[in-house]
């Protein structure tokens, strides 16, 4: 049955994004039962153009000139369907409708095309200034084109959103250090802090769980508690499905820079919930801590 509101076209576009999605949800929360039914379309086309652009990125075998002329390619697109005149392009037709329907802020998957261009031709951080920037431009746009999803865009909720998706992105690096270095060549550890605790590229190479490389660490982890700390009272104040989602999430990064606090002899490891772990979570998103 076609949705009220869209042609048979934009419906069928709607549907490739949500088969999209379905194959490669994870880290995004289209498969969530807690996102409501009215929002699952929009939130498809998204997570199809921030899929497709990454895939772009990092996937293939394609060079770094043809990986970049994709990108802006596909900038050139988005600029098209938010004008109204979309490509043939399920991925582009979805988010002709979505836009102008949500009031979505263009500038935010601007945003994502440019960290995913960085991503193809840079590979070290000179100071922590500089991964920050990169989570501004590669994680933080998902929460806000969420939060103007449900319309609880305020200024506060907006800084909150940033700092937990900065927290969470920065604790993807952390459990992926060795292979970010050998499979993408990248290293998000800041370089200055790596000189300073006396940390090598050839530790991470080796897979080397160096005393230095553990202060070095949980210094890093310290920071992204602290940030994830300081956006958590937004699942608190946010009622109803949104506010179950982002508790959610917020118990769950907590948990897994938990087990990366905790780490044995293995600084590489992977961590990985369990019961324990997925039952804290269901507890967080469903009891909200009472506000002080």
């Amino acid at each position: 049955m076609t949705t009220i509101g869209l042609t048979t076209d934009t419906e069928q576009a709607y549907r490739t994004c949500l088969d999209i999605a379905s194959r490669h949800y994870e880290n995004f929360p289209v498969a969530s039962w807690l996102l409501p039914s009215r929002l699952r379309r929009p939130v498809a086309a998204i997570y199809a153009f921030a899929r497709t652009a990454d895939d772009l990125a990092d996937e293939g075998d394609e060079i770094a000139d043809a990986r970049l002329h994709a990108l802006t390619r596909m900038g050139e697109c988005l600029d098209l369907a938010t004008a109204g005149n979309p490509p043939d392009d399920p991925i582009f037709i979805a988010l002709a409708d979505a836009v102008p329907r949500h009031n979505l802020p263009v500038d935010a998957l601007h945003d994502l095309l440019s960290a995913f261009r960085q991503d193809v031709v840079k590979s070290r951080y000179r100071d922590f200034g500089e991964v920050m920037d990169y989570c501004r431009r590669s994680a933080n746009p998902v929460g806000r084109l969420i939060l103007h999803l449900y319309g609880r865009n305020t200024p506060d909720n907006l800084a909150q959103s940033d700092a937990i998706c900065s927290s969470l992105q920065l604790i993807n690096f952390y459990q992926d250090i060795h292979s970010d270095y050998c499979d993408r060549g990248r290293i998000y550890l800041p370089q200055d802090e790596m000189t300073r605790f006396g940390v090598t590229e050839a530790d991470i190479a080796d897979r080397s769980s160096t005393p230095a490389l553990r202060r070095l660490l949980q210094h890093n982890y310290q920071r992204a508690d602290r940030l994830l700390r300081a956006g958590a009272p937004l699942g608190a104040r946010l009622s109803g499905r949104i506010g179950m989602e982002l508790r959610a999430i917020v118990v769950g990064g907590a948990r897994i820079l938990h087990r990366l606090q905790h780490q044995g002899e293995d600084l590489f490891s992977r961590p990985h919930l369990d019961f324990r772990d997925r039952v804290a979570i269901l507890r967080g998103a469903l009891l909200p801590p009472r506000r002080r």
